[in-house]
């Protein structure tokens, strides 16, 4: 067998998310030392503020992974293939997607700005939701979706290091004009969002100039004068983009749906306190295993280009085998000795600690669950089959998570578990069954095409 290419793929990614997943929380920690005019705090005001433009925030990211993915693709496959003619119509049909995503968004900004006063907000809390999510969808809709092409073409040359530098770019761009616009030029809130708009230039600047030197380099290479001709390209990148994107929107509202749920307990604020506790340290946790994802959707879309379909179920192999070392090295410890001074840094009472520690014995097992799941989907991205990720999602989402956490804090006491132990129990449950079971249809498929390829 060759040696395997995803674990040099998935390094510098790896690196890249945590930290990116880390900075996440760099507009909030700003946020808080806000003041107005006449000293009186802004902190809770504008906090807030970016509380109400994450939903808006997350329908961006779910159309910008669904673009990427659909774009990374498709080129890595030209690319296998060899097909010059291909990769141009492609990067020609991704410039038409990104405009009309930048026209939507830039629209979405402007809706904001005039209906954000009608929403029945408190006017200081309207004021700052107004600045802050304008100014960010607006921006966004420039330097985040025109990140989209040269982010996909680094990607499907397999250069995840230049994804590294250029999010590590943004990153620290964000905080250096943070610290700029918030205490020099004491902007405040519009500050905040034109740093992190601002910021993702510098990333946007990076990844041009590597995807085209990488590009220069295709350009001349013989084996990649193929004059081939896709049909219609641009559906046949929406084609993979669009159930991509639902797909992230179906694993979002997982969260969304359980805080639902916990809300008519009888205690919620310390069970959704709790559980947002338990969430965020799942995602964290799982940024590595979404990394080896993103590194082995171009790498199996390369492969099926070069007709190496044996290869692609051994990579697969190789990034499930990587996810359980990771989880026994790194997630079980950081989980029971770091996790406890996390529970009691973010709680306030002892009822919500309490109840954040009792989430720590199931963080890992939520890990593990996510893992198949993450690596299948990139797989069938690669082999551009969107359709058994979305079924996926919607089973797992719908048919698994959803209702068995319903019904775990339902009968929690027949389960002798307390509300939120009973929704992280069922919510693993759901997870593992979807993921291994993801699992095993995927490795059946990769068989059936090794064989008829």
């Amino acid at each position: 067998m060759k040696r395997s290419k995803l674990l040099v793929l998935a390094g510098p990614l790896v690196l890249s998310f945590w930290l990116r997943s880390a900075f996440g929380w760099i507009d909030t920690i700003f946020a808080s030392t806000l003041q107005d005019a006449d000293g009186g705090k802004l902190g809770d005001a504008s906090i807030a503020a970016i509380g109400l433009t994450l939903p808006l925030e997350f329908l961006l990211t779910a159309c910008w992974v669904g673009a990427s993915n659909g774009v990374t693709a498709r080129l890595a496959n030209a690319m296998g293939e060899g097909s010059g003619g291909k990769v141009a119509q492609i990067k020609r049909a991704a410039v038409k997607i990104i405009s009309g995503l930048a026209l939507f968004f830039l629209g979405v900004s402007a809706v904001v700005w005039f209906t954000s006063d009608a929403l029945g907000l408190a006017p200081q809390l309207a004021q700052q939701f107004r600045i802050y999510a304008t100014v960010l969808m607006a921006g966004s809709a420039i330097s985040s979706f025109w990140s989209i092409l040269p982010d996909s073409l680094v990607k499907a040359h397999q250069d995840t290091r230049a994804t590294m530098w250029a999010g590590l770019a943004s990153s620290l761009t964000n905080i250096a004009l943070n610290a700029l616009f918030l205490f020099v030029f004491h902007w405040g809130i519009f500050g905040i969002a034109l740093s992190t708009v601002l910021g993702r230039f510098a990333g946007l600047a990076y990844a041009w100039r590597c995807a085209q030197k990488h590009e220069e380099v295709r350009m001349a290479r013989l084996d990649q004068q193929i004059v081939g001709e896709i049909a219609r390209p641009i559906r046949g990148i929406l084609a993979l983009a669009v159930p991509s994107a639902l797909g992230f929107v179906l694993l979002g509202t997982e969260s969304l749906s359980v805080n639902f749920i916990l809300k008519d307990l009888p205690d919620p604020t310390s069970a959704i306190a709790a559980w947002s506790i338990f969430d965020q340290s799942v995602r964290f946790l799982a940024m590595p295993i979404i990394a080896l994802g993103v590194a082995l959707l171009p790498l199996v879309a390369r492969l099926k280009g070069q007709g190496q379909m044996s290869d692609i179920a051994k990579e697969l192999q190789v990034g499930l085998r990587a996810a359980g070392i990771y989880l026994i090295i790194l997630v079980l410890p950081l989980t029971y000795f770091v996790g406890p001074l996390v529970a009691d840094a973010l709680t306030d009472t002892e009822v919500t600690k309490d109840l954040a520690l009792s989430t720590l014995i199931w963080i890992p097992l939520a890990v593990a669950g996510l893992a198949p799941f993450m690596l299948c989907r990139a797989t069938f991205d690669g082999l551009q089959e969107p359709r058994p990720s979305l079924i996926a999602a919607a089973f797992r989402t719908i048919g698994m998570v959803i209702p068995l956490v319903w019904l775990g804090t339902k009968y929690h006491d027949v389960l002798g578990l307390s509300t939120i132990g009973a929704a992280c129990v069922a919510f693993v449950i759901g997870a593992t069954v979807s993921g291994v079971g993801f699992f095993f249809f995927t490795r059946s498929r990769c068989s059936e095409m090794r064989i008829s390829g």
